[in-house]
């Protein structure tokens, strides 16, 4: 028996990482492959049974995985970002969330021929959309920050609202009905003041531990974790559901001072996200009870989903942006991404659960809706919201630009000649006297350190997706690649080779980027080859100059830097990383003097 459940338990974390990478390698949105392989484990072939598996703790491991998820959301939260999105956000979770609750409410009663009582209480749960799906779309489709920020506010955001709803409408039901109405408000008032309260003093707590150098640099992370987790207890405790209000609180309080670094906590909590969103999905799927789906699978189930797609999203967002600055195109794009995802899943099944045994048989029906609206939305705004956001021009393509973290000549050399085929570039450096001679040969500039988080968001806004470090200081270009890391991922990452073996011992440990063009090039290596007459040239690949005939010509005189293809994309010769060009595409490369006439 335990080793069928220890079985059962890795597996669904297996096949959730799996899934995920898979997605990746395939380029298609993971929430839908997520959702497919819990769906095949679970109810098709009944590998996985997460009700055998977890028993009566398959709930609270459920609630306690998306109070992590809204935590790491809550980071992500910038004050700076709603500037100009505040109306936007305040109107969706409002005036948004009551349009939504009210029509899907009635299509549930006309629809569906639901009772009135539980159709509101449809209404309620599926207000949500939550970071559980709208994280990943976002990583899936890049859209314009304005776009981005409204939909990861408003997802964060909804769910504890969402929650909060149900609970209330749950309460009336259980209660007698309309009679117990008056209870609303006191639920209202309890829930924002628990999550207010509990959510600013932890956070408060984590800063002066920080502080104070009260926790060792190993267990700030999981003194961090082990806050949110008994904070959301305590909330809900104290007034049910309002733990989810308490940790985006939290989050976003954590991700808005600036008293202590919180780096790291955020990096550490958006792998456990991943990981809780791999496993959340392969235990959605697998619970997906078969049985009840085919029994809903009519047509007013279809037109009720239809009904959400087409009227619900579309009134939701056209009402709540009347009078804001968005254009066309970013309201139609908002009215095309409203994925529900696992707080609705939870709250559907726990609520389910207990009206049938309140005497509301009608109530089993909440589950399979919900989790036939669940696998339609994350499908089809998961296979549609690319094509969309290209279509309405809100997409934003992978950023090609290259920051080079050094401007020194042979540096500002290789950025020009990008420069001149088309990529954006920037030369960072703290040297003046290399700032001014950038700025006179036309580069722009930023005279600061590459270390500089003032420089992160700038890269990250201005369209940069890659980093170049060409300093003399193997430390430097060694924090340079820790630094951008981070944002641009380790494959968009370079660095000159260490000329010292310590240097190389350190970077073994850290992993951070790539060594640039070959084995050997080092920065006294490559001054060297320009000092000695080496230029940059541009040569176009052509079906009779294929990479074999320029490797013959040019034999080890010329050094292969960059590739640029006939769309403008770019490509950086690294020693772990082959390329072939193709006729039309053009390499940069430094030529020796005696080649430069070929």
């Amino acid at each position: 028996m335990q080793e069928h459940l220890l079985l059962g338990f890795s597996s669904i974390l297996v096949l959730g990482i799996g899934a995920q990478w898979i997605s990746w390698r395939l380029k298609f949105p993971s929430i839908i492959i997520l959702l497919l392989t819990g769906f095949i484990a679970g109810p098709i072939t009944g590998f996985v049974d997460p009700d055998l598996i977890f028993g009566e703790l398959l709930f609270p491991v459920i609630s306690l995985s998306v109070a992590i998820i809204l935590f790491e959301g809550g980071l992500n939260l910038k004050i700076p970002d709603l500037k100009n999105v505040w109306i936007v956000v305040r109107n969706k979770v409002t005036i948004g969330a009551l349009v939504t609750w009210i029509l899907v409410s009635t299509a549930s009663i006309v629809l569906l021929g639901l009772d009135p009582e539980l159709s509101i209480l449809l209404g309620a749960i599926l207000i949500v959309t939550g970071p559980t799906v709208i994280m990943p779309l976002l990583r899936h489709v890049r859209v314009n920050k304005n776009v981005s920020s409204i939909l990861m506010w408003e997802g964060i955001v909804i769910d504890p609202i969402g929650a909060t709803a149900a609970v209330l409408v749950f309460e009336i039901i259980i209660a007698g009905g309309l009679d117990a109405i008056g209870i609303t408000g006191l639920v209202i008032i309890k829930t924002i003041l628990v999550g207010c309260i509990l959510g600013v003093l932890a956070s408060v707590t984590i800063i002066v531990l920080l502080k104070r150098s009260l926790v060792p640099d190993f267990l700030q992370e999981t003194v961090t974790l082990m806050m949110v987790v008994m904070v959301y207890v305590l909330s809900n405790l104290v007034q049910s559901e309002a733990g989810l209000l308490t940790v985006t609180i939290m989050g976003i309080v954590l991700a808005n001072q600036k008293t202590v670094n919180i780096k790291h906590i955020a990096v550490f909590k958006e792998n456990l996200q991943i990981m809780l969103i791999s496993t959340l999905f392969i235990i959605l799927g697998a619970r997906l009870p078969l049985e009840d789906i085919l029994q809903i699978l009519s047509l007013p189930f279809y037109l009720f989903l239809i009904f959400l797609v087409v009227v619900v999203r579309p009134v939701g967002v056209f009402v709540s942006t009347i009078g804001t600055n968005l254009t066309i195109n970013e309201k139609l794009f908002l009215s095309c991404m409203a994925p529900r995802g696992i707080v609705a899943a939870a709250v559907a099944s726990l609520f389910g659960l207990e009206l049938v045994k309140h005497g509301f048989p009608e109530a089993s029906q909440l589950v399979p809706i919900t989790f036939g609206v669940i696998f339609f939305t994350v499908s089809f705004y998961g296979i549609m919201a690319v094509p969309i956001a290209k279509l309405l021009r809100v997409y934003v393509p992978r950023p090609q630009g290259i920051l080079f973290v050094g401007a020194h000549s042979w540096a500002r050399e290789m950025a020009k000649a990008l420069q001149e085929n088309g990529i954006q570039v920037m030369m960072v450096d703290t040297n003046k006297t290399n700032i001014i001679a950038s700025k006179s040969e036309g580069l722009p500039t930023a005279n600061t350190s590459a270390l500089s988080s003032a420089l992160l968001e700038e890269a990250e806004l201005g369209g940069f997706g890659r980093l170049v470090s060409l300093t003399s200081s193997d430390e430097v270009n060694l924090l340079a690649a820790i630094q951008f890391t981070e944002l641009f991922g380790t494959p968009k990452v370079y660095r000159l080779s260490p000329e010292n073996t310590s240097s190389k011992e350190e970077l073994k440990q850290h992993r951070p980027g790539r060594f640039l063009f070959g084995k050997g090039m080092t920065y006294t290596y490559l001054s060297a080859r320009f000092i000695g007459g080496a230029t940059i040239q541009s040569i176009t690949i052509t079906e009779t100059l294929d990479m074999d005939v320029f490797k013959e010509q040019y034999k080890n005189r010329a050094i292969p830097l960059f590739l640029v293809t006939e769309d403008l994309k770019i490509r950086v010769f690294a020693q772990d990383r082959s390329i072939i060009p193709k006729p039309g595409q053009r390499i940069i490369c430094l030529v020796d003097p005696s080649d430069q006439t070929s």
